[in-house]
C-alpha cells in the first residue's frame, strides 16, 4: 500500500520554472516602495539568481511602474520579462508598450474567478468573466507569444466555473495558466485536489505550463506551493523573503531549498543559483528597509546560529547533526556559535 502523499517519492522528474514577483506582488507589501532605478538594480540581482521569469511590474498603474518595466525589459537579459495587466484592453496595450524592447516578453493577465470577486469586486456575471478572459488572452497574443492567465482567488472559486475559465484561456492562446490562492485560504491537501481535478476536467491543461501563486495568511504558502508541484504544477510564483500583501506570499528561497534538500522526496529541480540567495535577500532588505525576521528560514540572521550547548557540541562533532543545509549553499556567512547561559564547555 502506498503511504501518505508526503512519504513517497515523485516519479516524473521535472524542471520547475521560477517566476519571481518581488518587483510586483512583493512591492505591494505595506511600507515597501521601490524607485525604477532600485527595481532595475534588484532585477539584475534576480537575473544573477537565475530566476526564469521576472515579473517586473504593473505598467498601467503608474508612470513609475511603466518606466521600471521598460528599463528592465531594455537592459536585463537572461530571464523572461513579464508585465501584469488586468483583463482589460487598455491594461494589455500598456503592458505591451512597456515590454516592446524585451528579448523575451510575457504579458500576464488576470481576473477574479470566485463568486466573491465576481459579485462584489467586479460586479459581472460568470459569462461576462469568461468573455473577458478570452478577449484579454487573444489581445495579449497579438503582441507576444507567451501569455499567462491567472485565475484570481482560484482556491475559493467554484470548480466547474474555474474549469471553464481555464479552458477558455487555453483556447484563446494562454501558454501558462496560474492558479492563485490570493488570500491564503487553501490547505495543502485541498489545493492539491483542486489542481488534480482541473487536470482531469480540462485535458488541454496538460499542453500548457500550470503555475501556482500562494499567499501566506495561514502560514501555508510554501506548503501549498509544494502541494501544487506534487499535483503537476511546473511553475511557482514567489517573492524574495516572502514579502507581499498582508502576510506575504511563498518565499522563493524556502521553496527552492525545500526541493533541493529533500531530494529523497523530490526529483524536481529549479535552475536557481542558490549561492546567490542570501545576497538577493540582503539587497532587497537594503532597498526596502524591510529585513527578514532573524528566525526566517534560509536567509534569516539566526538561520545558521547555534546557542544550545547540546547543539553546539553536536555541531563541533558533526555539523550535519544540526544543519540540514550549509551556509555556503545559500551564500550566507558561515555558521556561528552564540555563547550564552545555555552554552557548554565544548563551545
Amino acid at each position: 500500500m502506498r503511504g501518505p502523499p508526503f512519504l513517497f517519492k515523485e516519479c516524473a522528474m521535472a524542471r520547475i520554472l521560477v517566476l519571481d514577483t518581488t518587483l510586483r506582488a512583493g512591492e505591494q507589501a505595506p511600507g515597501c516602495t521601490l524607485t525604477p532605478r532600485e527595481k532595475l538594480r534588484m532585477a539584475h540581482q534576480l537575473a544573477d539568481l537565475s530566476v526564469d521569469i521576472i515579473e517586473a511590474g504593473f505598467p498601467v498603474v503608474s508612470m513609475d511602474d511603466f518606466t521600471a518595466v521598460r528599463s528592465i525589459a531594455e537592459e536585463v537579459r537572461g530571464p523572461r520579462i513579464a508585465a501584469v495587466a488586468r483583463a482589460r484592453p487598455g491594461d494589455i496595450d500598456r503592458a505591451a508598450s512597456a515590454l516592446d524592447q524585451a528579448a523575451n516578453a510575457r504579458i500576464h493577465t488576470f481576473i477574479g474567478t470566485s463568486d466573491i470577486h465576481l459579485r462584489h469586486n467586479l460586479q459581472i456575471s460568470k459569462e461576462e468573466c469568461l468573455d473577458r478572459v478570452g478577449d484579454a488572452v487573444q489581445r495579449a497574443r497579438r503582441y507576444v507569444t507567451e501569455v499567462e492567465f491567472t485565475a484570481v482567488d482560484a482556491a475559493r472559486a467554484e470548480l466547474d466555473f474555474l474549469s471553464r475559465a481555464v479552458a477558455v484561456a487555453i483556447e484563446a492562446g494562454a501558454t501558462t495558466v496560474n492558479l492563485a490562492d490570493t488570500v491564503g485560504y487553501a490547505h495543502p491537501d485541498e489545493f492539491e485536489a483542486t489542481l488534480r481535478t482541473l487536470f482531469s476536467e480540462v485535458p488541454p491543461l496538460e499542453e500548457v505550463v500550470v503555475s501556482v501563486q500562494c499567499h501566506n495568511d495561514q502560514g501555508l504558502a510554501v506548503a501549498n506551493t509544494l502541494a501544487g508541484i506534487r499535483a503537476g504544477a511546473r511553475q511557482v510564483e514567489c517573492t524574495i523573503n516572502g514579502i507581499g500583501e498582508r502576510a506575504g506570499g511563498a518565499a522563493l528561497e524556502e521553496v527552492v531549498m525545500a526541493l533541493a534538500i529533500r531530494q529523497d522526496l523530490w526529483d524536481h529541480r529549479t535552475g536557481i543559483a542558490t549561492r546567490n540567495l542570501h545576497r538577493a535577500s540582503h539587497l532587497l532588505g537594503h532597498l526596502t528597509g524591510i529585513h527578514p525576521h532573524p528566525h526566517k528560514p534560509v536567509v534569516g540572521k539566526n538561520a545558521f546560529a547555534h546557542k544550545s550547548g547540546v547543539h553546539q557540541d553536536g555541531m563541533l562533532k558533526e555539523r550535519t547533526a544540526y544543519e540540514i543545509m550549509t551556509a555556503e549553499q545559500v551564500g550566507a556567512p558561515e555558521s556561528r556559535m552564540v555563547l550564552g547561559k545555555h552554552s557548554g564547555r565544548h563551545a
